[in-house]
């Protein structure tokens, strides 16, 4: 990669209020429904802050850790451990398949052609929009599955949402909430803390896997830039959880699965300038 993708681009290395303010953005949608936001930090890193494809994967991914640990301590305060302990098989079943779906996740995206990143990306967007429709828009039972087809369809599902989430450079907790869920028949809050616990060992693979690739240069580059977005993230999380239940689901979730599209097509057009 060169030099020049690594690169901050000019346009906003002095513009700490268009970083905070579009950080505050993303963490506000994401604290509105549940979730970190990060699938909308991707396409404003490329689109916006002009990062090339791998780069703003690796800059999403790095700042999706820090929010994840952020939230971490509030989620246990909420859900305590010992709540979580008695769900400990569900973490280590979905942790046999992510892990590995994380490494191969991140090692595939750097091997890719830049253009081929750029419609894989479009592509799972717009299966995250669905995912979002899907998830807030109907009840969620659960699948009542023998016990060894249930461990074998946690570790494919925990694999392919590891691969997701290493290849978005997002923590996957838009996948893991409903799937834990599904297939071990947990409480949604409940599900929403341990997703955060499959998501950070997840995350730090994929993370391991990436600092690699000379790609990873991108974020000492990066450092002022990933703080103050990271800092509207996190400020923009807090206030749209305070917002949870001020826009219905039925015009919010609609309307953020309209932006993802969006987003996707603008990706899907992108012309890489890279390999």
């Amino acid at each position: 990669m060169s030099t020049d993708e690594a690169a901050l681009p000019s346009r906003a290395a002095g513009s700490a209020p268009l970083i905070f303010t579009a950080g505050a953005a993303v963490g506000l949608l994401g604290g509105m429904i549940g979730l970190g936001g990060a699938e909308f930090r991707l396409p404003l890193l490329i689109g916006l802050f002009g990062f090339a494809a791998l780069s703003a994967v690796i800059v999403n991914k790095t700042m999706s850790l820090i929010v994840v640990l952020v939230a971490l301590p509030a989620r246990l305060a909420a859900v305590s451990l010992i709540e979580l302990g008695a769900h400990w098989t569900v973490a280590v079943n979905l942790l046999a398949g992510s892990l590995a779906g994380a490494w191969v996740g991140a090692s595939w995206a750097v091997r890719m052609r830049t253009a081929t990143l750029y419609k894989v990306l479009a592509a799972l967007m717009v299966g995250m929009a669905g995912a979002l429709v899907l998830t807030h828009t109907t009840a969620l039972g659960s699948m009542a599955l023998p016990a060894p087809v249930q461990a074998f369809t946690g570790a494919v599902a925990g694999f392919g949402i590891g691969v997701v989430a290493a290849i978005m450079g997002v923590a996957g907790g838009e996948l893991l909430i409903p799937t834990i869920v599904l297939l071990y028949a947990v409480d949604i809050k409940t599900a929403g803390s341990l997703s955060l616990l499959v998501s950070l060992p997840t995350m730090l693979v994929a993370f391991t896997r990436y600092s690699r690739d000379g790609s990873f240069a991108v974020l000492g580059t990066n450092l002022r830039f990933i703080a103050v977005m990271v800092a509207g993230s996190v400020t923009g999380a807090l206030l749209g959880g305070l917002l949870l239940e001020a826009i219905p689901d039925l015009i919010l979730i609609p309307a953020l699965a309209a932006i993802l599209l969006i987003s996707a097509v603008k990706l899907a057009r992108h012309a890489p300038g890279g390999r």
